[in-house]
């Protein structure tokens, strides 16, 4: 398929700053953005006098080459690991670092595709052979000593996401007339807005209260903590993003309960669509760090139809092999109540809110339950300290339709390479087929199959 060559300015844009700023010399080292997920910290897994594995590492993977050293928990800082690290950005600038960081990262893909018009459900990378500016991205971030045990401490978090990625994070009430009113192809988000309460109980407890990401599974928004360049179905379906307060307490080295109220999925708490939801997970690590379980159940309320008002079940599992080999995998179940019918097969149908898709109905039902299930899971090689390499299975059933549009199952196959070409340069090459089962999911409802080959650049500062 041959690519379109002609760029906007703002991809120009982008291609000329990475090319300046990956030959510019300075080669900054910044990894902070990780620990919103995990608490990036270099690896440290030790062997005997014979070079054999010695389990002894608090941290069970190298980072890099993998986006994180240790399994992912969301809604805190990882409790009892110490902020290491370091921004040469403000040293660039003159200014002496503190405990406040300034971090970002620029983001660009292109994909060659048999698909014409959309890759959809593929994401982040929707546009069908073209280059485009995924993330453009800039973060203040303050992470509250979690190590200590005696004395309250503080943080806060500020993300700016500009790009195409924006109509996978935006939530209704934060700039969301850029995507549900005049569908644009390039946004602004802001993403992340929070407060990090720490309080020394028990091993440790954070409250966050503000905008976070949704909790729950393997990856996340910020292009360089996921290990390919595109999502799986399962992420894709699920919601981005919540608005509230969370507790996290560490009661062990091995348990961690969360609990927290939100204003539901997607939304802000001044919005018609937001009404109250529980939240709560639970997070287990085996003694020598090569399993962990993380169980979650997030916006539960009345499950009635809304803005992305889904009832969200969700389990993730992680096992270390050894230093070089692990997978990670993950299944969820969500539903939401009285979703109105789109099948064309009513009188008088039910409307459907903007941005909130209905649902594929038996012949009669004004409305009706939607459920939607999910499984994904990656195995993932290092080659070297600068490489690694993968394979994603993963499989959607989208009962109704409710998440992606049109009802069926979707399968997707994925093979991935992650190379840092320096301390802030990533590329990413993947290969991947999708299939969907009962009808024609693919670009935009004319095919059941697509081939992608994708590749990413990521510039971190």
């Amino acid at each position: 398929m041959r690519l379109k060559s002609r760029l906007r300015p703002a991809q120009a844009a982008c291609v000329v700053l990475l090319f300046a700023c990956s030959f510019s010399g300075v080669w900054m080292q910044c990894s902070a953005q990780t620990k919103e997920i995990s608490g990036i910290s270099p690896g440290n897994a030790s062997a005997d006098a014979n070079g054999s594995e010695v389990e002894i590492s608090e941290m069970p993977l190298n980072s890099p080459p993998f986006p994180a050293s240790d399994w992912s928990y969301g809604g805190s800082p990882a409790i009892g690991a110490p902020d290491g690290d370091s921004c040469p950005l403000l040293k660039q600038l003159g200014v002496q670092e503190g405990r406040s960081h300034i971090y970002g990262w620029f983001a660009m893909g292109v994909d060659a595709t048999t698909s014409g018009k959309s890759t959809y459900p593929v994401s982040y990378s929707i546009y069908a052979n073209r280059l485009e500016l995924n993330q453009a991205v800039l973060n203040f971030e303050r992470i509250p000593d979690t190590v200590q045990s005696n004395k309250f401490d503080w943080g806060y978090h500020v993300m700016a996401l500009y790009g195409t990625d924006y109509r996978f994070t935006t939530s209704e009430g934060y700039f969301s007339q850029q995507l549900y009113q005049k569908n644009r192809q390039y946004g602004f988000d802001p993403m992340l807005a929070y407060v990090d309460l720490y309080l020394p109980m028990k091993k440790g407890m954070n409250i966050r209260i503000g905008r976070f990401m949704s909790m729950p599974g393997i990856e996340s928004q910020p292009s360089a903590n996921n290990y390919s360049m595109t999502h799986s179905l399962a992420y894709t379906a699920a919601p981005s993003t919540e608005t509230g307060a969370v507790a996290s307490m560490k009661l062990t080295k091995q348990w961690i309960v969360q609990l927290g109220i939100t204003a539901g999925h997607d939304v802000a708490p001044w919005t018609e669509d937001a009404r109250a939801s529980a939240l709560a997970c639970l997070d287990y690590s085996t003694y020598s760090h090569r399993d962990n379980m993380y169980l979650c159940a997030s916006g539960i309320n009345d499950g009635r139809y809304g803005h992305d008002n889904v009832q969200h079940y969700d389990a993730t599992w992680y096992h270390r092999f050894n230093t070089k080999w692990h997978i990670a995998s993950e299944a969820w179940y969500m539903y939401q109540l009285d979703v109105p019918n789109v099948a064309g097969n009513v009188a008088n149908p039910v409307p459907t809110k903007i941005g909130a898709n209905g649902a594929y109905c038996a012949n009669g039902q004004l409305t009706c339950t939607a459920p939607a299930y999910a499984l994904v899971s990656y195995i993932n090689r290092q080659i070297s300290p600068k490489l690694f390499a993968g394979f994603r299975f993963d499989i959607l059933n989208d009962k109704r339709g409710q998440r992606t549009g049109i009802p069926g199952k979707y399968t997707e196959n994925t093979i991935y390479i992650t190379q840092y070409l320096s301390s802030t340069l990533m590329l990413r090459p993947e290969l991947r087929f999708d299939h969907s089962w009962d009808g024609r999911g693919y670009d935009n409802g004319t095919a059941r199959n697509q081939f992608f080959f994708g590749v990413d650049l990521i510039y971190k500062f």
